[in-house]
């Protein structure tokens, strides 16, 4: 079932993808470990031990989707996300706090016969692990209004066995060209590897990864070029791809001209990453409704970013459309879109 639908304006964006409550708990540094692997850092926990930790804060409606539904919404966009929960109080929790964000739950399906899903977020000082679960909520792609329509969708990451949901997605978009399409692969989608999601990588309008992401869909290195990654993600179809890399900044491309922004000045200490980069990508989506072109875009993305990162939680520190112009306003002149290197 779904909710009323909340609004006859034109929506600028409907998200898709997994709702989760996202539970953050705070482990004390001595009780755990951080080791150096081939394969980066590993978070060790005592096998059989009782660790403390604190909860530092919930998320009542988080996951990629709803993070980037939330941040549009805050932006000044008219936002749907089409999800699932479960009829339970996380569930009626979820639905609640995306209505006080002012995004329209319309399409939001009430699975009677599963629970909302839970995240729960392990972190260290301002780093985290994330332990990630997708139950598996039956999805359809709804018939919508003309009305109904939106200038954009976003996608990102939905259920374990969602191949049917992406190929109703897929075959709507192309019965749709005026719609412009932003996906953001998610764990299980890069996980299956491209050929499964080929269709939406040709389709896309806008792809956003971070830069290991980038290195695992392509087949190469996080430490190629950001030149040699942007231009293999670009070979999969999309028109547009941006790469985040961290305190690095992040690149984009169009396929004639390559680009780096660096990180927003940091006017504050980093508490929390998660959701960075789901801010970064719901920017960028407000940016171009705006008519803004990807350079300015991307420098908007690179603000909303680091304020993010600045609380705990994906969305508490996401900016409003007057506070995104007031630090554009204020923004060093060091901070700018530069040209990268072939």
């Amino acid at each position: 079932m779904t909710e009323e639908a909340s609004g006859t304006a034109r929506t600028d964006m409907i998200c898709v993808g997994d709702i989760s409550v996202d539970l953050y708990l705070t482990l004390n540094g001595d009780a755990v470990s951080i080791e150096a692997t081939d394969g980066g850092r590993t978070l060790a926990l005592p096998f059989g031990a009782k660790i403390p930790c604190d909860v530092t804060t919930t998320v009542a409606a988080g996951g990629n989707s709803a993070n980037v539904a939330v941040a549009g919404a805050r932006l000044g966009l008219q936002v749907a996300l089409a999800a699932g929960v479960g009829v339970d109080q996380p569930g009626r929790d979820a639905l609640d706090a995306l209505r006080l964000e002012g995004v329209d739950v319309a399409l939001v399906r009430i699975d009677p016969t599963a629970p909302t899903n839970r995240n729960f977020v392990l972190r260290v000082d301002h780093e985290r692990t994330i332990l990630v679960h997708h139950e598996d909520h039956e999805a359809h792609w709804p018939d919508l209004w003309s009305s109904g329509v939106p200038a954009w969708l976003f996608l990102s990451s939905v259920g374990r066995d969602a191949h049917n949901y992406e190929a109703e997605i897929s075959r709507w978009l192309e019965e749709f060209p005026q719609v412009s399409f932003a996906f953001e692969p998610g764990t299980l989608q890069i996980a299956r590897g491209v050929a499964p999601v080929a269709p939406l990588y040709r389709r896309a309008d806008l792809v956003i990864c971070n830069r290991q992401e980038a290195a695992t869909i392509t087949g190469g290195a996080a430490q190629d070029s950001p030149v040699a990654l942007l231009d293999r993600m670009l070979a999969l179809g999309p028109s547009l791809v941006v790469i985040t890399d961290g305190a690095a900044g992040a690149y984009g491309s169009d396929g004639r001209r390559h680009m780096a922004v660096p990180a927003f000045p940091n006017d504050g200490p980093v508490a929390d990453r998660t959701g960075a980069g789901d801010a970064f990508a719901a920017t960028l989506v407000a940016s171009m409704v705006s008519g803004l072109p990807l350079e300015d875009a991307m420098t908007r993305a690179a603000i909303n970013s680091m304020r993010v990162v600045q609380q705990v939680g994906s969305q508490a520190g996401l900016l409003r459309q007057g506070e995104m112009e007031l630090l554009v306003a204020a923004a060093p002149p060091s901070f700018a879109v530069c040209d990268l290197p072939a």
